[in-house]
């Protein structure tokens, strides 16, 4: 899952809401050796849901309709893909407006901007000026964020195309989210409450 999932799935803790948003940037195992615990919570919860995503056969029909073409990117498409349906649906699985969730991120992000990693701090502007977390339920959004990953790609990527696939085939894709966010968002909860 992609930025949009990961913030929306960390319950009303601003701490861990950070924690799941920097996980990508975050190495290591000793995370409360890095950061206060609730925060390394977050890490942890992001791990915990790219383990499950990763791992869950709803999630793999949906990358092996991408493989042929884009081989180990399809896993990073898919997390795209999927935060496009979940800002484009947004309403079936919250009762915040999306605009209004995505401004209360932005501003809880900027609160903790002395502990972001490097990354995130070069990216959060972006990202807040754009209103990427909005602008994912856009095709035009995502497949800006697509192009703009296939730029950064240390290899030719072909993510920049990848756009084409999804409209191609969004009947499929809206299917396989469907089924698969609602067990995610049951196991992120059920992670919140078991490990306190």
């Amino acid at each position: 899952m992609n930025f949009l999932a990961h913030i929306s799935l960390s319950g009303d803790n601003p701490k861990i809401m950070v924690g799941n948003f920097i996980g990508d940037f975050v190495k290591g195992r000793n995370l409360l050796e890095q950061f206060e615990p609730e925060i390394a919570r977050g890490i942890a919860l992001h791990r915990a849901i790219d383990e499950f995503t990763d791992s869950h056969p709803i999630v793999t029909v949906s990358k092996n309709r991408l493989r042929p073409t884009y081989r180990h990117y399809s896993a990073v498409i898919v997390d795209m893909f999927y935060d496009h349906l979940l800002a484009k649906n947004w309403e079936q699985y919250y009762t915040d407006f999306l605009p209004d969730f995505a401004e209360r991120s932005y501003h809880t992000l900027e609160k903790f901007h002395h502990i972001l990693p490097e990354g995130v701090k070069f990216m959060l502007p972006y990202m807040t000026k754009g209103n990427w977390l909005v602008n994912y339920a856009r095709m035009e959004g995502i497949e800006r964020a697509l192009t703009g990953m296939a730029r950064r790609s240390k290899h030719e990527s072909k993510m920049e195309l990848a756009v084409e696939d999804l409209k191609k085939n969004y009947a499929d894709f809206t299917q396989e989210f469907s089924i698969f966010y609602p067990q995610l968002q049951a196991f992120s909860k059920n992670w919140l409450e078991q490990e306190t």
